[in-house]
């Protein structure tokens, strides 16, 4: 399993036009709604679902916009933790059927190494480090124009 410094999708065939999931089957899995689906869409996941890669595009119609920093809108950090929170919490609920919602617990380790305005787009990479039935904990590095902006370790648990 690579380390969290190996999180890279340069190895992989991604078509970001053509993703795996977008709103509706986001939230075919996923309960978040409206303003909170942080999560636009799921461009892969690998198929022992321990790697996925999903984008969150920041978009200058959103609620936060007026109001943090006015004339010069960025994207809230803690927003930046959700949306890979909410990637986690996607790909690791795809194998558990019966589990009706696995939520944000904790996050570790985190690292803002950028800021994101309306008109970027951030694309995560997660991987899975450790999983059991009733929890998870998983890698997350952020990229916007091949740049890291993002580094976190979500835990996730069955609510």
């Amino acid at each position: 399993m690579p380390t969290a410094e190996q999180l890279t999708i340069d190895d992989l065939d991604l078509d970001f036009d053509n993703p795996r999931a977008r709103g509706p089957e986001i939230e075919a899995v996923l309960p978040h709604r409206d303003l909170m689906r942080q999560l636009d869409a799921v461009v892969w996941w690998s198929d022992d679902f321990t790697r996925s890669v999903g984008i969150r595009d920041i978009k200058d119609d959103e609620f936060w916009v007026s109001g943090h920093i006015p004339g010069r809108p960025l994207f809230p950090g803690v927003l930046m933790i959700e949306s890979a929170a909410q990637l986690c919490s996607f790909t690791q609920m795809l194998p558990r059927e019966e589990v009706p919602f696995l939520g944000f617990t904790r996050c570790d380790d985190c690292v803002f190494r950028g800021s994101l305005v309306p008109g970027d787009r951030m694309i995560m990479v997660a991987q899975l480090l450790s999983s059991n039935r009733r929890r998870f904990i998983s890698r997350v590095n952020g990229f916007c124009n091949d740049k890291r902006i993002l580094e976190v370790t979500i835990t996730g648990m069955v609510m």
